[in-house]
């Protein structure tokens, strides 16, 4: 029986019944151009996302509170149609136990390996975006990580999707510093 509650910070959330219902999605904003670029910008808390240096999407998003997202560039490496994802302190109450974590794209560079779990994915636990709330990952409305997640690369085929020598990841640069809120 799927998960139907997690834990944020102490409060119980519901994961929200489209998530769970794993749907079939359409693939339709996919245009497999490899001139894909997304920026991060930690001071705005916005994502800019460019295509043949074009802006194309412009998304308010949560970067990390209790432990920094890092700065740099990177790769999307995996793509996961949803993840549960738990970490944190119980005894500093910044636990968190998220089944079912939408349009997950983790990233990673040669200083920030894969077995970190950095990523941008949906949030269903807040919508307090344009303000640090995370553990390091950028947090997005779930409708804007779904858009990412199908126009970027590597292309989905799966659940799970793998970057490869013939679909690498798109490139996203971090940059700027989180408001210390």
């Amino acid at each position: 029986e799927p998960v139907k509650e997690g834990n944020y910070l102490g409060k119980l959330v519901a994961v929200p019944k489209e998530i769970l219902d794993n749907r079939k999605a359409v693939l339709a904003e996919y245009t497999g151009s490899e001139n894909k670029h997304i920026y991060v910008d930690l001071s705005k808390q916005t994502l800019y996302a460019y295509e043949d240096n074009h802006l194309v999407y412009t998304f308010l998003v949560s970067s990390g509170k209790w432990y920094p997202t890092p700065t740099g560039d990177f790769n999307i490496w995996i793509k996961v149609r949803y993840t549960k994802m738990s970490g944190g302190n119980p005894a500093i109450h910044t636990y968190y136990y998220l089944p079912n974590v939408p349009y997950v794209m983790f990233f990673s560079n040669d200083q920030i390996a894969q077995s970190r779990g950095f990523s941008l994915h949906g949030t269903y636990w807040h919508d307090n975006f344009g303000h640090p709330m995370s553990h390091g990952c950028v947090n997005m409305r779930t409708a804007d990580a779904e858009t990412l997640y199908y126009w970027t690369n590597p292309k989905v085929l799966a659940n799970t999707t793998y970057a490869s020598k013939e679909d690498q990841g798109t490139t996203i640069t971090i940059y700027g510093e989180a408001p210390k809120e």
